[in-house]
């Protein structure tokens, strides 16, 4: 049982290069991989290139939705000096269909989430969910790459299209998603209702409070993402993983049945 009478008391600062004696008070931290965060490991080289970006939509019809909505944010981002990728995923096989991560579809999947620094997420809300299509995508990102996973400590933004009224369903099932690739998730998102109005005949977004949206969230992810991008290997250090062998870690991340 704590000590009440101790609650209030702070604990000792200490320097990332001192090795805590932590057994009086945690004796089940092992000390030689316990970090104490500092601000000052927050120095980070500036990168030298432009923030990369990744976007990502969820259907394949003629007129997608999903895929104006990325269009019309990769244009708004290389305005915002951001280099902007689109994955087509038209010819993406199903996961566990009988091929593997030769698939050119695939592969190219693969290489863009490696080169990414940051994603665009969009899909429409089909059956009060994200699409199969949008989820597929994901679910052909590896977890076999060593021990870390690819989009480990990269920024993602959610958006969702909707046939009628606005809703959330598909945004916050990849909030979900998101987390558990171990992104970082901006705290905006979009969600564009009734979107077939919002489109003119050339396929542009109409000036809307929806577009402005947009905007913001776009400009909030290119912010997270120059602030995170050069820190991304301390901030997804985890003591857990310190403390678990490189070989256990990797066995458990590439993991293929339960």
């Amino acid at each position: 049982m704590p000590d009440n009478n101790r609650a209030g008391t702070p604990a000792p600062h200490l320097t990332p290069d001192q090795t805590p004696d932590l057994s009086p008070e945690t004796p089940n931290v092992v000390s030689q991989h316990f970090r104490v965060p500092d601000a000052a490991d927050f120095t980070a080289p500036a990168a030298g290139h432009s923030p990369r970006i990744l976007l990502l939509y969820g259907s394949l019809r003629e007129r997608s939705f999903s895929r104006l909505v990325v269009e019309e944010s990769a244009r708004l981002l290389g305005a915002m000096g951001v280099e902007a990728r689109i994955f087509n995923p038209s010819g993406l096989p199903l996961p566990d269909d009988g091929v593997d991560e030769t698939h050119p579809k695939v592969a190219e999947l693969r290489e863009l989430m490696t080169w990414s620094e940051g994603q665009v997420w969009c899909s429409p809300e089909r059956h009060g969910a994200m699409t199969g299509i949008m989820k597929a995508q994901i679910d052909w990102v590896p977890l076999s790459l060593g021990a870390v996973r690819p989009t480990q400590g990269k920024t993602l933004a959610v958006m969702q299209v909707c046939g009628g009224s606005q809703s959330f369903n598909a945004v916050n099932q990849m909030r979900v998603l998101g987390r558990w690739m171990r992104m970082i998730t901006i705290p905006n998102q979009s969600s564009v209702a009734k979107a077939f109005t919002e489109f003119d005949d050339n396929d542009r977004m109409k000036p809307s409070p929806y577009y402005n949206r947009i905007v913001d969230v776009l400009e909030e992810l290119v912010k997270f993402t120059l602030l995170t991008r050069g820190n991304s290997d301390y901030l997804t250090d985890r003591y857990s993983e310190r403390v678990e062998t490189g070989e256990e870690l990797i066995a458990r991340v590439n993991q293929t049945k339960l």
